[in-house]
């Protein structure tokens, strides 16, 4: 009788750490492989991420590649060995980033991009804002301004980047014909050097009467450079529309710059990983709106 009584209580204490065992460890993984969190861009990106992830009941796990590819890969890697159900990433590099992709691919781990796209492997669903959009936005303000006349530098971003290549497509595209690009130059979406770049061209360029760079870090380090240089009237528009540019623009030390909402594309992201886990059907692009803001 005594043997029958401890064989239940056994039973049922090994069927209750079953139990409590699926309710812990069946919580879906999300691993997120972000491009830097030097940037505040990102930063407001995972944020977004990490508030609908804990809404929804997800464990999120960030990884930060500070801007290296194989740190990229070594962090996707990482993540593939802990079992997460899906991978949403921000690549650093649109082309680098395949071998991550591919990486997830053969373990069957479903990839959604986040901001920037890949330019290889079996990509489920990217969120992004609509970057072409906004370079012609960007494009077509400063046409506005300048009466369709004028000398521009155009700041470009990471090479490679499909942020970079899509943002210099629309504003080229508004451009053409009207406007002219005297120079275009990397700066890598840094601020520092958007600074450096900016002083170099304004000496060989003095005749210059608006600059154009392909994020806010790069406008903000322009801005330094142009009032060092005494050249004020200079028009500098930017994309992102982070805290810094925004007081930039009501200061009057930037004219404008095009908003994306980072902390939507990072919750979107989140919410497309939700749609993958319930085997719902999840479109192959998800557009988040951008604006232009001005003083």
């Amino acid at each position: 009788m005594n043997f029958k009584f401890k064989s239940l209580t056994i039973g049922l204490g090994i069927l209750g750490m079953l139990s409590f065992g699926s309710t812990t460890f069946a919580k879906e993984k999300i691993g997120f492989v972000i491009s830097t969190q030097d940037n505040p861009f990102f930063v407001n990106l995972k944020d977004g991420a990490v508030k609908e992830s804990q809404k929804l009941g997800y464990d999120l796990i960030v990884l930060d590649s500070q801007n290296d590819p194989s740190k990229e890969l070594s962090n996707v890697e990482d993540l593939l060995v802990r079992g997460v159900d899906v991978l949403l990433i921000n690549p650093t590099d649109s082309d680098a980033v395949i071998s991550s992709v591919r990486a997830a691919n053969r373990a069957h781990v479903p990839v959604v991009t986040l901001d920037r796209g890949a330019n290889g492997g079996k990509v489920v669903s990217h969120v992004a804002s609509d970057n072409i959009a906004g370079g012609k936005l960007a494009g077509e303000f400063l046409f506005n301004k300048l009466n369709g006349k004028g000398n521009i530098i155009e700041l470009e971003g990471i090479p490679g980047t499909t942020a970079a290549r899509d943002r210099g497509q629309g504003f080229n595209e508004a451009i053409k014909g009207n406007l002219n690009i005297v120079a275009n130059q990397a700066a890598d979406f840094d601020r520092t050097k958007g600074l450096n770049v900016t002083e170099n061209l304004l000496q060989a360029y003095p005749d210059v009467q608006a600059i154009f760079a392909q994020n806010d870090e790069m406008a903000l380090g322009a801005s330094k450079a142009v009032e060092a240089a005494g050249k004020n009237n200079i028009l500098i528009v930017g994309f992102d529309a982070t805290e810094d540019a925004i007081t930039a623009v009501k200061n009057g030390t930037m004219t404008a710059t095009i908003a994306q909402n980072p902390e939507k594309i990072g919750s979107e992201g989140i919410d497309v990983a939700n749609k993958i886990i319930k085997k719902e059907t999840v479109d192959t692009y998800i557009p988040v709106p951008l604006k232009i803001i001005t003083k």
